[in-house]
């Protein structure tokens, strides 16, 4: 992966993007789609057409793509998904179904479907869900059969059934896992393959832009050059090394659904006048509903923008931080867009107002590409395989990088989030002394504290690097370092009171009184109860902040 575009290159991208959906997908034709739950198909091809191109993106240069890093797709994910996540969804159906080619295929497949893609924007589906596996990819159905020719594999025939496949009743061309002989096994598939044929759209709760449909496959025969990477059994292989970068996207669909929604609530909130004054200068209102959602997305945005950059620096796959980012963003998305409809009351039930559109939209994030469940399964597998390998110092080592940071910039709240993933290192050793991972439940209550800890880590972090004046410099720029500062502060607060007192509930309440007592010590309660002192004027200013009452 290169770095992809620079600062112009993005703003430019960026902008056309938003003049195209701005002309062709106001928000009455958006509403219009949903109701009637209609994929604007000559819309999508136009925007991964010569209209707007934006399929060139993630082909490398090299076959006459822009070459886009991660960075510049979450910026572009952000924007389609702040425009309608169905219509993301298709165009991220592409951008999915294309990696196993990039990721895993020869350089002859690279070259000639990645140019075909560019040249003549052709949809994609990816082909890996089934009725009975779901998000086990292990447990395929759908079987390749060899076929031979004088001793020499020349095809294969493949039968099985896939769903909730986006774009299945439109792609042109199709990336299908499939067990072969030797194992699972991505194929290449065109529309018109004798056997290939699809179902009726799904009547779905939301992204009804989008189409999702069943496709089915009955002895369709691909040539042997259609097997990506031209060998058996390295289909797992091959999306194991997409996660980190295809969650990454999600994770900013998540983000661009919840600020979208948020959007929305903060100008009704300005002009809603209750008891005498606008909601938007009543704490009850901005405090619930407004200030910790904005906190929740810029911690998920933190994370993603650390992620990529990490990725677009050749850091490796990081599936496990593509988890964390998928987690924080699509969780926080889906809180901000539930909070916006009760911002704006019965106006925000009706599908008149967009935010009802949201909410039903975004709800997905939190299923496809891993549900939330697996994300909070991987990332407390991957982060205790790590907390084992490094005698339980893994967390102890970023808590004392963050003492570092304390020293530097007091403003990020670091000194108390370093508390806390101390504290999180304890709780590890104490569930691993006591064998308290045998309970799932706990493994998963884990991996969300995990996630939420590095989630605010990072948002400090990225306050710092911003009072530094040291951001990516295609970074999202909505708020100034002062205003991450506080954004931070409370991000750090929440983080090491839910793993103190959700830590002590989940682990402390399978041990002995007596152990349950020496926790408590070993969690540095009182620092993180101190640490607490100033949120209300914290939340006082990110209001102000976003209402724009202060600079932002």
């Amino acid at each position: 992966m290169n770095k992809g575009f620079d600062k112009e290159t993005l703003d430019l991208t960026l902008e056309s993007l938003k003049d195209f959906t701005e002309s062709k997908l106001p928000e009455k034709k958006l509403l219009e789609l949903d109701a009637r739950e209609e994929f604007p198909v000559d819309i999508v091809r136009e925007m991964c057409g010569p209209g707007l191109g934006i399929q060139l993106l993630f082909i490398p240069e090299e076959f006459e793509g822009m070459g886009g890093g991660a960075f510049d797709v979450y910026r572009v994910c952000e924007e389609l998904a702040r425009v309608d996540l169905g219509v993301a969804t298709g165009v991220l159906a592409t951008f999915l179904g294309s990696d196993p080619i990039i990721f895993g295929g020869t350089y002859e497949q690279k070259k000639l479907w990645m140019t075909r893609i560019g040249q003549e924007g052709l949809l994609m589906a990816y082909g890996a869900t089934e009725p009975e596996a779901g998000s086990d990819l292990a447990a395929l159905r759908t079987v390749a059969e060899p076929v031979s020719e004088n001793g020499t594999v020349s095809g294969y025939r493949i039968t099985g059934n896939k769903q909730w496949i986006s774009n299945g009743g439109y792609a042109d061309l199709y990336c299908v896992l499939a067990k072969a002989p030797g194992g699972p096994s991505w194929f290449i598939v065109e529309k018109d393959a004798s056997g290939l044929s699809h179902g009726k759209p799904e009547d779905k709760h939301g992204i009804r832009a989008s189409n999702t449909a069943t496709v089915s496959l009955e002895n369709v025969y691909v040539d042997a050059d259609r097997l990506v990477g031209g060998k058996e059994g390295q289909g797992l292989i091959q999306a194991q090394l997409v996660f980190g970068y295809t969650r990454l996207m999600v994770a900013a669909f998540g983000l661009g659904a919840g600020w979208a929604a948020l959007d929305r609530a903060i100008p009704y909130s300005q002009g809603r006048i209750q008891g005498g004054a606008p909601l938007s200068e009543k704490q009850g209102y901005t405090h619930k509903l407004i200030v910790p959602n904005a906190v929740k997305l810029e911690v998920g945005r933190a994370f993603i923008e650390e992620t990529a950059e990490r990725i677009d620096s050749e850091e490796g796959n990081l599936n496990t931080e593509g988890a964390i980012a998928k987690y924080l963003a699509t969780e926080a998305g889906n809180f901000a867009a539930d909070a916006s409809i009760q911002a704006l009351g019965g106006y925000g039930y009706t599908r008149e107002y967009m935010v009802e559109k949201i909410k039903r939209d975004v709800r997905i994030t939190r299923i496809y590409e891993g549900t939330s469940e697996i994300m909070e399964m991987t990332i407390c597998r991957d982060r205790w395989q790590t907390h084992l390998k490094t005698h339980g110092e893994f967390y102890h080592d970023q808590a004392r990088q963050l003492e570092e940071l304390e020293k530097q910039n007091s403003r990020v709240g670091a000194g108390g989030l370093a508390c806390c993933l101390h504290g999180l290192a304890e709780l590890l050793e104490v569930a691993r002394l006591q064998r308290l991972t045998r309970h799932q439940h706990v493994l998963f209550r884990l991996g969300e504290l995990m996630a939420y800890a590095e989630g605010a880590a990072s948002l400090a972090r990225r306050a710092a690097r911003s009072a530094k004046g040291e951001l990516n410099e295609k970074a999202y720029a909505r708020f100034s370092a002062e205003n991450l500062a506080a954004f931070s502060r409370i991000a750090a607060r929440e983080a090491a009171m839910k793993v103190v007192s959700e830590g002590a509930r989940w682990i402390g309440g399978l041990l002995s009184e007596s152990d349950a007592a020496n926790l408590d010590k070993k969690l540095y309660l009182p620092q993180i109860h101190r640490a607490q002192a100033g949120i209300i004027q914290d939340m006082d200013y990110v209001a102000d902040v976003l209402y724009g009452r202060v600079g932002g």
